[in-house]
């Protein structure tokens, strides 16, 4: 599929969190096939989050990686606003950083809970706060949930389920503030899907496969292709849902 047949994006410019590799890395690019110039963050993987922006930079758009540790306020907040002064506009937010974590409560410790907190739901709600002032009045805000905020389907994920859901309150509250000015704000929440943080031949694989309706993984570009539904103009009516991309994971 090129570039040209999927130019729905022009001139828009995209912020991507997370954005060096799985599903943010994923969704940076097919932004960038559809016209947008995207910006990720990255906190470790910088040699990865500049071959992204190099991929998005070979499509004809503009490319640009930043570091920022989604736990640091303030980098959270300095993002933002580096992405809005070097390409002169914030068209979309794509909310995709997100910490993982799995363990009995009991063996949960408080600097687990903090990381995590900080994280899966304090930062999206300042990249959110500190893009309002940049958004344009038809912009878009997703986040990216998890099957485990609707769906305790195994022990261990306490932690993690708590912080997946707590972003379910922020886009409903967000998306009736924001409406009046034409911004949408969403919720995706992927399933098992195929990463090399969570491959689909995996040790787990198939324990988690066996959750979901269609019996396997889904793919990042799955992800990516609901989330760029959501922020072209074909979504402009879609705001404060949950979109479940989880192969039936809760059903």
């Amino acid at each position: 599929m090129t570039t040209t047949m999927l130019a729905k994006l022009d001139g828009r410019v995209a912020l991507v969190t997370g954005g060096s590799r799985g599903i943010g890395e994923a969704v940076a690019l097919r932004l960038a096939e559809e016209g947008a110039d995207v910006a990720v963050t990255y906190l470790g993987s910088a040699e990865r989050a500049e071959a992204v922006a190099a991929k998005i930079t070979a499509m004809g758009r503009r490319g640009w990686a930043v570091r920022a540790d989604s736990a640091d306020p303030q980098e959270v907040r300095a993002a933002v606003a580096a992405v809005a002064e070097r390409f002169g506009r914030l068209d979309i937010l794509v909310n995709n950083a997100g910490a993982g974590f799995v363990a009995p409560i009991e063996e949960t410790g408080l600097a687990d809970v903090d990381r995590v907190l900080d994280v899966n739901v304090r930062a999206p709600y300042l990249y959110a706060q500190a893009a309002v002032a940049h958004l344009a009045d038809d912009g878009r805000i997703v986040t990216i949930g998890s099957c485990m905020a609707k769906r305790a389907a195994f022990p261990g994920g306490s932690l993690y389920a708590t912080s997946k859901a707590a972003v379910i309150g922020l886009t409903k509250s967000l998306a009736r503030e924001l409406g009046p000015r034409g911004i949408t704000v969403n919720l995706v929440h992927p399933g098992p899907i195929d990463t090399d943080m969570n491959p689909a031949d995996g040790p787990s694989a198939g324990f988690q496969s066996g959750f979901t309706a269609l019996g396997g993984f889904g793919r990042a570009a799955d992800v990516a292709a609901t989330v760029a539904h959501l922020v072209g103009a074909e979504g402009r009516y879609i705001t404060g849902a949950e979109i479940a991309v989880d192969g039936g994971f809760a059903v």
